[in-house]
């Protein structure tokens, strides 16, 4: 299973909030497969879908499809705030990840 950061969880909170949109969630998604496997997005959503797995963090609502949850299981989500890098990121090795560092099409 995927997990939340409290920070990650408190800046969702905040932003949602900007947003007029408190009882929304955050939703993670499969946006891409490429040479190295498939990479992520993040969106706001008001309600998980029927077949949507979801994880809640200090009232925080995280949604994900099943395919998407399994791919991320053992990974958590984070925000940083570090100058030039700011925003959520995802930490930790994907159960299927299968590319090492020497990876050609991985650019």
């Amino acid at each position: 299973m995927i997990s939340i950061t409290e920070t990650a969880a408190e800046k969702a909170k905040e932003i949602l909030k900007a947003e007029g949109k408190d009882d929304w969630g955050l939703r993670i998604y499969t946006a891409d497969s490429g040479g190295c496997g498939p990479s992520y997005g993040m969106d706001l959503d008001e309600n998980p879908s029927t077949d949507d797995e979801v994880v809640e963090k200090s009232g925080l609502k995280v949604f994900f499809d099943k395919n998407t949850s399994q791919n991320l299981d053992g990974m958590e989500v984070d925000f940083i705030d570090e100058g030039d890098r700011k925003g959520f990121i995802l930490t930790g090795t994907p159960p299927s990840s299968s590319c090492g560092s020497g990876c050609s099409s991985c650019g």
